[in-house]
Formats: structure tokens, sequence, C-alpha cells
């Protein structure tokens, strides 16, 4: 008997521009779908809204967040200008996702036999494990539909985790989206993989739950090549053997005119004995191999889309990294042409101050005085800056003292002063 494999899987949607084609995707809009060979157009009237959206997916997310929206763009009226940033551009340069895509389906032979209303009552217990197990709410559900126009009836259900949370910040709950909130991380799906599983089974469905934890899924793409094309050439190998001893055995028909019997038995010859024994032995083990192939082609179903989320994740955060550096190169230079323009105001203030010192009255040398002391003490000016602006005035005693300029600095400095007066005469 061939196994039949529950499937739930998640996708998440970074950006608007890509929710925009997943809904293109989901409400069948593509024109190049009329040559796509996976999908049946003319079965697409056929395909059923669970939960309907009569707009385009962006509308619709746009009015699902409309108060997420209103709250943001009363933050952005106090905001300084070149922090200010649209709804969307704000959405789309979060770390968070804009919504997220859950892929619920089975084995292709699961459905076999099925009548459309039967199809329907199990998509509807997969909708009861959105709502009872995830926890989104109906409000949540951007869009889910049933497709029936290709191979295999899966759902598409679009959810946006939108919630309110408490910001310490602020100390106020504000609207955020956050996927975390219903699937925390891999192994956090890997057991709602199991309720999904559970859910089904509890309602009557006959589906295998799949290898929990199997070393499997850290094989590269060119492993799962390699044990499909091994599995591929076992399965040829025992349909060529099927048919070899097919061919013999009807041959071996053609030439045989009487076959003694009575009522009770049968008199085989031992040659077509053996062969009609090869028939089931070859047979038994075309059966034993089929359900490998099929578990390998979902393994590879599986890590070939968890390899494109992950791939295109990995192709945000490149975009992302690319864009801080640029920015870092930028903040570089800013900062650079800062520190030059602080030297210039630094040196300016240590003339003045130096000015003061030399012709100021004594109220204003006093406060020059305070000002320097309490400079020193924050580590704003170094003893190099006092001999800067103290020396040959009023206060270079002082603030020398102060700052514990050594003596050997002050006679070279008075030396200095010296040789200065002896060129002046």
């Amino acid at each position: 008997m061939n196994l039949n494999y529950a499937i739930f899987r998640s996708e998440p949607i970074f950006t608007i521009t890509d929710l925009a084609q997943i809904g293109a995707h989901n409400k069948r809009d593509k024109k190049s779908y009329k040559s796509n060979p996976d999908i049946d157009i003319n079965k697409s009237k056929d395909n059923i809204d669970l939960v309907p959206l009569n707009t385009k997916y962006v509308s619709g997310f746009y009015n699902l967040t409309k108060e997420y929206k209103k709250e943001h763009d009363t933050r952005m009226l106090t905001m300084r200008a070149d922090r200010k940033k649209s709804f969307r551009d704000m959405i789309d340069s979060s770390k968070s996702v804009v919504a997220d895509e859950l892929l619920m389906s089975a084995s292709n032979d699961f459905f076999k036999g099925m009548t459309r209303d039967e199809i329907i009552t199990w998509a509807n217990t997969c909708m009861e494990f959105v709502y009872n197990d995830l926890g989104y709410t109906k409000e949540q559900v951007l869009h889910s539909v049933l497709h029936l126009d290709e191979k295999t009836p899966h759902i598409h259900c679009v959810v946006v985790p939108l919630i309110k949370k408490y910001d310490k910040r602020t100390k106020t709950e504000r609207f955020t989206i956050s996927k975390k909130q219903y699937i925390k991380d891999n192994e956090h799906l890997s057991l709602l993989q199991d309720k999904y599983h559970k859910r089904l089974t509890d309602a009557g469905y006959e589906l295998e739950r799949g290898i929990k934890g199997s070393d499997t899924k850290h094989i590269k793409i060119k492993d799962y090549k390699k044990i499909l094309r091994k599995l591929e050439s076992n399965m040829n190998v025992r349909i060529n053997r099927l048919d070899d001893v097919l061919n013999t055995y009807n041959n071996k028909l053609k030439t045989i005119k009487n076959v003694p019997f009575d009522k009770k038995h049968i008199i085989v010859d031992k040659y077509i004995l053996d062969i009609m024994n090869n028939l089931v032995s070859e047979s038994t083990k075309i059966k034993e191999i089929q359900p490998k192939l099929e578990a390998v082609f979902d393994e590879i179903n599986d890590y070939s889309i968890s390899y494109n989320t992950l791939e295109k994740e990995n192709q945000r955060y490149k975009k992302e990294v690319d864009n801080l550096k640029k920015r870092n190169n930028q903040l570089e230079h800013i900062i650079c042409n800062l520190k030059l323009k602080i030297n210039y105001l630094l040196n300016q203030i240590k003339e003045i101050l130096k000015d003061i010192l030399h012709i100021g009255n004594d109220k204003s040398k006093d406060r020059v005085e305070y000002k320097v002391k309490t400079y020193y003490d924050n580590n704003t000016m170094t003893d190099d800056d006092i001999i800067d602006i103290a020396s040959n005035t009023d206060k270079e005693q002082v603030l020398f003292d102060y700052a514990n300029i050594p003596s050997y600095m002050r006679n070279d400095n008075k030396k200095e002063g010296s040789c200065i007066n002896l060129m002046g005469l």
C-alpha cells in the first residue's frame, strides 16, 4: 500500500511587491497561466475560496492593517524629517515579514477517488488547524484558497500576523507584524507539523507524519539526485525483469495445448510455476521500491521549497548588508568632516580663552580659569591645552598647579619666553 503524507509548510513574504506577486498566483490573475503545464486554466473556475478576498492582495493588506498605518502616520508627524518613512517603506524595510503563506496538502494518491465535497471537508479541517492550533483569527487571514486546477489539490492560506505588543521604550501597546508570535523557529514548526498531522488523523484521514528529525533534511540537493537516480535505476531494472518474466510466461502459455486438471486441481509444469513465482517476487520488489521513490520525491520537493525560501531571504540580507556598507561609508565620511570641524572649533575656542587671559579684565579671567578647570576635569582639555591657553598669562601658575604640569615643562616655557624677549630686543 502506498504511503500518503500530510504536508504543511510555511513560507515568509518579506515585501509588498512579493505579496502582490503571490496574490496574482493564488487568484490566477497572470496571463502566463494559459501556457503553464502545471495549471489547467479550464479548471481554475473550480478553485474554492475558503476565506474570500474580493480585491487585490495589496489592497486587502492595507485594509487589514489600516489601524497600524494610522498609528504609524501619527508617529511620523513628530519624527525628524530625515527619519520619516512611508508606511510601505517601513513595512518593506522591517526585519519581520509582511505576511506568511501557509501551504497545506497531502500526497497525490490521498485525493484519488475523493469527491469535491470530500476535498472541501478535508480543507475545512485544515483551516481548523490554522485557527485552533496556529492561533490565527479569521480577521488575520488575508485570503485562503483551495486550488483544484493543479495535479494535487492544495491550500494557499495567506495570513498577516498583526498583533499589539507592549513597547518598553514608550511604555505603550503598539501594532507590529510578528510571525514569531505564531511560528517561533524550525523546532516549533516541527511541533506544529505534529499537530497538523494529529488533527487530520483524528478526523479519520489516513496520513503519515513523515520522518521527523531525519538527517535527510541536511542532505545536499546533489545527494538527493543521486539517491533518486539510484532508486529510478533500481525501479527500471525491476520493471525490465518483470517484463521479461511476463514475456516468457506468455510465450510458454502459447506452447501449452492442454492443461491436465480435475475438479480440485490443475497440474502445472514446474517451469511455469517458477515463472509465476518470479512474477510475484518481482511485483513485490517493485511495490517495495515505490514508497521509497515517493518519499524521496516529497523530501526533494520540501527541500527545494525551503532552499528557495532561504535563498530569497539570503538575497534580502545581502541587499541589506550592501546598503549598510554604503551607509557606513557615508557615515565615516561625515564623521571625518565632523572631526575636522570640531578640531577647528576647539582651536578657535582655545585662542579666544587665551586672548581673554591676556587682555581681559579680572572678572573675565576668573571665569576663564573656572571654565578651563571644568573642561580639564571633564577630560575635554588635556595638559597640552592648559599649556597652550595659560602660558605667559596671569593664570599660568594657578592653572599649571591645578593640572600638575611638570616643572621641566614650565621651565621650557619660561626659557622660550626669555628667548622671544631677547629676540625682541
